[in-house]
């Protein structure tokens, strides 16, 4: 990347994004890197391979394939810029991002705080793999404040999980009060930021591993898995990087490669899909058949100060609350008879998505029905917004038939 864009402060984001982990607009060849695939690295000699070798977690070290080659780190210092860290791990999926710094962190004996609105496969590696290794957990409210947090830290609290809004419930966490709680009691703070994306600077408020599915947004086409460990400092990356390559974590160059062309037009992307979310958020509200909208950006949401307070915008993925007198087949009915609206777990493509989450939460601190009705999830794509609210009409209809 030339040197005038290295400073995250003095370029616009989409600028930053356009130009990040690209040779510079003064080379002579493709605008795109090519995809270096590869196992085998060779040295020139043995002691150039005692010499890199001895480097360990050094940036951009090529030592062996699953240590990654340039296509990866090309994507690992674009994710460092969106995030606004200085070093990033790439992995295979979303949840093995959540996994790899949970994992590095934790050990036999210690104690994890998870909010009870956390992405449900985190959930049950938490409850599977880790309470079999003897690390425990407790679930706590997400909307819990430091004086809550206080009271649930121990001597062996080792990680404090963090994710802001929570899966499918949309609640923010107040990030920089829960984190100078954690700090004080000597425990990382980890958040898997992939709501957030750029919206949210996890550095900037206490932070320290942010955790996206590079699925989503980064990669805008349904069609990459992908996830990235972020962090701050050379202690945290020795942490994560030692974690993930002991394990045998690695993402596939091609995927990566697919990224990096979708981290080009994100920056359009997501301000078109804000936009559009919101206008059908709204819509939504408007609507006799809804109890409630779960937008961190509608001046409705119980959170919403934080959302001001802490984020420079929002993504398009929301929750519903139907009004109660509606039975869940009614809703699987309307979702089922939706035209322009996919019905899938994954988010972030261009396509609109509707989701029906009721029976699908597991909630042990709170409670669901406190919600208030059934809920669907919503995510929205790059289609005419006019075209979707038509489709929306059509199917809130048929829920008075």
């Amino acid at each position: 990347m030339p040197d005038d864009l290295h400073a995250k402060s003095s370029k616009g984001f989409g600028t930053r994004v356009t130009h990040v982990s690209r040779p510079g607009t003064r080379s002579h060849g493709f605008v795109n890197g090519p995809v270096y695939r590869g196992s085998t690295v060779l040295y020139p000699s043995c002691e150039a391979r005692g010499s890199i070798n001895a480097a360990g977690f050094e940036k951009h070290a090529l030592t062996y394939g699953t240590s990654g080659g340039p296509t990866h780190f090309a994507l690992e210092d674009a994710i460092a810029e969106v995030e606004g860290g200085t070093r990033t791990l790439i992995v295979g999926t979303g949840l093995a991002a959540c996994a790899v710094p949970l994992l590095a962190y934790l050990k036999a004996g210690d104690h994890c705080l998870i909010p009870d609105a956390a992405y449900g496969p985190t959930r049950r590696l938490a409850d599977g793999l880790m309470a079999g290794w003897g690390i425990e957990t407790t679930y706590y409210d997400p909307t819990i404040d430091a004086e809550g947090l206080r009271a649930l830290m121990r001597p062996n609290t080792k990680v404090l999980y963090t994710e802001s809004p929570g899966s499918h419930t949309f609640e923010l966490q107040d990030i920089p009060a829960l984190a100078e709680v954690a700090h004080a009691a000597g425990a990382k703070v980890l958040m898997d930021n992939t709501w957030g994306i750029h919206h949210f600077q996890p550095f900037r408020h206490g932070v320290d591993v942010s955790i996206q599915a590079l699925t989503k947004y980064v990669g805008g086409h349904s069609d990459v898995l992908l996830g990235s460990v972020t962090v701050n400092n050379e202690e945290d990356w020795h942490t994560v990087a030692r974690a993930g390559r002991f394990m045998g974590h690695y993402a596939s160059p091609d995927d990566c490669w697919l990224a990096l062309r979708g981290l080009r037009t994100m920056a359009v992307r997501l301000k078109h899909q804000e936009a559009a979310g919101l206008e059908v958020a709204r819509w939504f509200e408007g609507r006799p058949e809804v109890l409630r909208v779960l937008h961190p950006a509608l001046p409705s949401h119980p959170q919403h100060a934080l959302f001001r307070r802490d984020f420079t915008g929002a993504c398009s993925l929301f929750g519903v609350v139907f009004q109660p007198r509606y039975t869940q087949r009614q809703l699987d009915a309307m979702v089922d008879g939706l035209k322009l609206f996919g019905i899938g777990a994954s988010w972030g493509g261009f396509e609109s998505l509707a989701l029906p989450t009721t029976g699908y939460i597991t909630r042990t601190a709170t409670s669901t029905e406190l919600l208030g009705g059934p809920t669907v999830r919503f995510h929205i794509g790059l289609e005419d917004t006019a075209d979707l609210i038509a489709d929306l009409e059509a199917g809130l209809a048929s829920l008075g038939r």
